[in-house]
């Protein structure tokens, strides 16, 4: 085919083109394609031979079958970029198509075909923008249309596309380069190769294209057997299925699909499989929500008859009676009645709670006086001490554990009057090894001591407690970490906890601690060793070991702690009393005794009253 080198030309020729009257257009039958269109809009490509390329995509796309189950259509234009202009999932009727071509605005730049082409294969064929799957046996053609010489290389990405399953028609007008159309088509390229010379020859190049297109639709010529639906493809066809079904192995028949079966619909209580969609259903006693996937429970309460005196409680397909805290529910299930406050309720009583007729208060050891906040005892004030506490960190402890051995800790700390000159506490958890949390010197507060025992990690492993004793006497106790000198008679206190048999020998430095004037207090809980306790308890060992089975009932150690922690004031001795300063023991003596007497004193009175009872009866007789 010759080139026309007269642009003037073209414009009449379109003009011409435009004024003819247009046959019907036929409709393409065959089956379904996915089709894009590679427009070369570089600015080599006058305006006017733009309107060809627009009118040429119009009149291929008017003899398609487009549709979502049928032919799908994309188009890109490029020049030194490339742009999308509409992909193969965005139209499905010809007149979206028609507008979007006419609404292009040539980018008027460079020719990167190469580029173009590119993209056509890794977006504009790909599943996410529209291309049907390989496997469905659906054409991908790519028609490029160009005016000039590419800019970069077309063979090697050619190649690729139509090693990718894409069949190339390249489509030059006037000024293309013969060489580089074949280095782009698909062979055979007598088929696949056009240079266009004139409108006329567009049109016809058109007629051509839309009849290679067309062929024999195969779902009429042949017995397809499709139950649902037969969809062509050149020289060929598929069945497929209506929606809410799924096409059955024999690649014929349909069955409903089972929407429930994934697991992904959401309902909280049942799914109901419905054509390939489905419903959620409760169980009885619920009723569906808003959003028609969760459940929620019938609130039976809410109707207002069931003569709950305190609570009512809904659950599924009825209710029942719920007393408040201190209170049980009666054989009627309706009525309450008061109970043992002590064991209902947080009472946060130091050392004992005592339940009275609907309520409660608390008491605390003798010698000891409650506090004006009604539940705190008062605490040891005159003795201080140097008191490092060694808690066990073994993995048998587990970590729901420590975190009670933790509490347990505080409970100690909080019988105590912490401050650089009173009372001092350190810490330190061991295993396979041996770790001080917090020495003597670090913290000068009960309160700083509480947090820091709550942010200590537990270390697992194993259970090395004469590592730690040894860790204790050699650092703990130096002047370095805090213990003050010997020579201020200051009480220096170990406290040991363990839950299991040391893995080390425990004999050596547990006597040497208490040789270097360290009173050892040993705490077992659940498979502790008692005889290992009592080898690192000091004399007498009764009153400083002390055992629990399990790690949910120690907190009544600590009574037995705060009653042997205490020493015997202004001494300087090691010698452990009960429960603190002498000074309260005096007072509670005192008022002991001032008790007694007057009940004494009413005793006596009461004696008199009834000797003259009793002489006035005489004298009656």
């Amino acid at each position: 085919m010759k080139l026309l080198p007269v642009a003037p030309l073209l414009l009449l020729l379109l003009t011409a083109l435009e004024a003819r009257p247009k046959p019907a257009a036929l409709k393409c039958r065959t089956g379904p394609l996915d089709i894009v269109f590679v427009i070369d809009s570089s600015r080599s490509v006058r305006p006017f031979e733009f309107e060809t390329m627009r009118r040429f995509m119009t009149d291929i796309i008017s003899s398609l079958d487009v549709g979502p189950n049928a032919t799908r259509v994309g188009v890109i234009q490029y020049s030194s970029q490339v742009q999308n202009i509409f992909s193969l999932k965005t139209f499905f009727t010809q007149a979206d198509m028609e507008r979007a071509i006419n609404s292009i605005v040539p980018l008027a730049q460079g020719t990167m075909t190469g580029l173009a082409i590119q993209y056509a294969m890794n977006v504009a064929f790909s599943t996410q923008e529209g291309a049907r799957p390989l496997h469905k046996g659906i054409p991908r053609i790519a028609i490029v249309v160009t005016d000039g010489r590419p800019q970069d290389r077309v063979t090697e990405v050619a190649a690729q596309a139509r090693n990718a399953g894409i069949e190339i028609y390249a489509v030059g007008i006037q000024r293309a380069d013969m060489s580089s159309l074949r280095a782009m088509a698909s062979l055979p390229l007598e088929e696949h190769v056009f240079l266009v010379e004139s409108f006329e020859l567009i049109q016809q190049f058109a007629k051509q294209f839309q009849d290679k297109l067309c062929g024999v639709d195969t779902c009429v010529e042949r017995e397809h057997g499709c139950q649902h639906s037969c969809v062509s493809t050149p020289g060929s066809f598929y069945c497929e299925c209506n929606p809410g079904y799924r096409l059955n192995v024999d690649g014929k028949t349909c069955s409903p699909i089972d929407a429930c079966a994934d697991g992904r619909h959401g309902c909280q209580h049942h799914c109901v499989s419905v054509r390939g969609s489905y419903s959620c259903r409760c169980r009885p006693g619920y009723y569906l929500s808003h959003n028609k996937r969760s459940c929620i429970m019938i609130d039976y309460c809410s109707f207002g008859n069931h003569s709950c005196q305190h609570e009512c409680v809904s659950i599924p397909n009825g209710h029942y009676c719920r007393c408040r805290s201190g209170f049980t529910l009666q054989p009627d299930s309706k009525s309450c009645r008061a109970t043992d406050l002590c064991n209902g309720v947080d009472h946060g009583c130091e050392f004992k709670c005592v339940s009275t007729d609907g309520s409660y208060h608390c008491v605390c050891p003798e010698g000891q006086q409650l506090q004006a906040d009604g539940k705190t005892c008062s605490k040891c004030g005159a003795g201080h001490v140097d008191l490092v506490m060694v808690i066990d960190g073994s993995k048998s402890v587990r970590p729901q554990n420590f975190e009670l051995v933790k509490q347990f800790v505080n409970r100690i700390v909080d019988l105590l009057e912490v401050s650089p000159h009173g009372t001092r506490v350190g810490l330190v958890q061991y295993s396979s090894r041996v770790r001080t949390e917090f020495p003597l010197n670090k913290y000068h507060s009960a309160d700083e001591i509480k947090k820091a025992v709550m942010d200590v990690e537990y270390m697992e492993k194993g259970t090395m407690t004469g590592l730690a004793l040894k860790h204790m006497v050699e650092h703990s106790f130096s002047e370095l970490e805090g213990a003050r000198p010997l020579s201020h008679n200051i009480p220096r206190i170990g406290l040991v906890f363990t839950d299991g048999r040391s893995q080390d020998d425990i004999s050596e430095w547990a006597r040497r601690a208490k040789e270097s004037g360290i009173v050892m207090f040993a705490v077992g809980v659940g498979k502790a060793v008692e005889e290992e306790l009592r080898a690192i308890a000091s004399e007498p060992v009764e009153q400083h070991f002390s055992y629990s089975a399990d790690f949910t009932t120690m907190t009544h150690l600590v009574e037995n702690f705060s009653l042997n922690i205490c020493p015997e004031e202004g001494k300087g001795e090691t010698e452990i009393r009960s429960p603190c300063e002498c000074e309260a023991l005096v007072q509670f003596q005192t008022n002991t005794v001032a008790i007694l007497q007057s009940l004494t004193e009413k005793i006596a009175q009461m004696t008199a009253r009834l000797e003259d009872l009793e002489k006035q009866i005489a004298n009656k007789k």
